[in-house]
């Protein structure tokens, strides 16, 4: 099943790796050192036009990607577990 992640960014739910919160996961320093490493690697897309909310890592086929998502990390999950607006 696809998710989707806001603008026109979709997701197979297989290769989620995570769904975290922007405000609370990145009070850890080793949370934003990764963010940090992933930008530099060219690891983000960014599918937020507004405020930034939350991010999901995904790894398909040995690539790891960042999405940083205007939505909500607890919208984003009840999405993901009541396959509502899934693709």
């Amino acid at each position: 099943m696809l998710l989707h992640l806001g603008q026109d960014t979709v997701v197979n739910t297989k290769d989620i790796v995570a769904i975290c919160d922007l405000d609370t996961s990145t009070v850890s320093h080793k949370t934003r050192d990764f963010l940090a490493s992933a930008t530099k690697k060219g690891q983000v897309v960014n599918v937020s036009m507004e405020l930034p909310k939350s991010f999901v890592i995904v790894e398909s086929g040995g690539k790891t990607t960042v999405y940083i998502s205007q939505l909500s990390s607890s919208t984003l999950m009840k999405r993901a577990e009541s396959n509502q607006y899934l693709f």
